[in-house]
């Protein structure tokens, strides 16, 4: 049996809350505009995620969390038919990266895609039971409590990045003339700053350093709220006419007091467990 709905209804945090109580087993999908999730759970417990902008594969996590070089990565792409518990086992006794190594980057990469659900605002879920994933991935069982947390800390945080940073699309930055010197910069602070051109959107330089909305949004804030970039429109960049409502354009929505929404909750609990 299959429990499906819309994000407009029970956003992602909501769905991660209902998976936990209800301690299931089995398979979510998600889609959104241009992109999809899949999440899988074992007993109340989140043990795989990817998206399809970022399939997961373990030579791709490994690679951007710094734990392989290029010259390994090609290596690597030679023997393309190995799985990845396979090639996880073949890293290990080469001595390349350490099983704590790969625990790390996957769990790591499993929360960063759970996190990037907590701004998809528009979009539909499918829950269906007992699918898991296959024998050979690397499963990381994560207890769902700090992730929902974490999420709810997230979503408050998003709302005002939003405000500030409505539309990512028709936003470019420029450097000012304050000494980078006098600021502590993090490396991902410095990914950006890199990809600084008249002609490059915050989009598109987010893209570049593989950064979902929310990571580029915050790492921005930040740089704007200590003066090292200022907000300009891209080289050649045509005005659009109207904002979405995802970037803070105005939707009709009938108000949910707080009685009705638990009532919903409530209600969406007892069909999971049902399930």
């Amino acid at each position: 049996m299959a429990l499906k709905g819309n994000l407009r209804d029970f956003n992602s945090t909501q769905l991660l809350n209902l998976v936990s109580l209800a301690k299931k087993t089995g398979s979510m999908h998600l889609e959104t505009n241009g992109d999809f999730a899949n999440l899988f759970f074992k007993e109340g417990k989140l043990i795989k995620a990817n998206t399809q902008k970022h399939p997961g594969r373990l030579a791709d996590i490994l690679y951007e969390a710094g734990k392989l070089t290029p010259e390994q990565m090609q290596a690597i792409s030679r023997h393309a038919n190995l799985t990845d518990k396979a090639l996880g086992i073949d890293l290990i006794k080469s001595r390349i990266v350490s099983q704590q190594d790969i625990v790390h980057s996957v769990k790591e990469f499993m929360l960063n895609v759970v996190y990037s659900l907590f701004s998809w605002a528009e979009g539909t879920f499918l829950f269906q039971q007992g699918i898991l994933p296959s024998a050979d991935d690397i499963i990381i069982p994560l207890n769902l409590d700090n992730v929902i947390l974490e999420g709810s800390r997230r979503i408050q945080e998003h709302e005002r990045l939003m405000e500030e940073l409505p539309d990512l699309d028709v936003l470019a930055l420029k450097v000012t003339d304050k000494p980078l010197r006098d600021v502590k910069l993090t490396p991902d602070d410095w990914r950006v700053i890199s990809h600084i051109h008249p002609r490059n959107t915050i989009a598109q330089i987010a893209q570049a350093v593989n950064m979902d909305e929310f990571q580029i949004r915050k790492i921005v804030y930040g740089m704007l709220q200590a003066g090292l970039v200022e907000l300009t429109k891209p080289e050649g960049a045509k005005p659009k006419r109207q904002l979405s409502a995802r970037f803070g354009g105005k939707k009709d929505v009938a108000p949910q007091g707080p009685a009705v929404k638990r009532s919903v909750i409530e209600r969406l609990i007892t069909r999971i467990k049902r399930i």
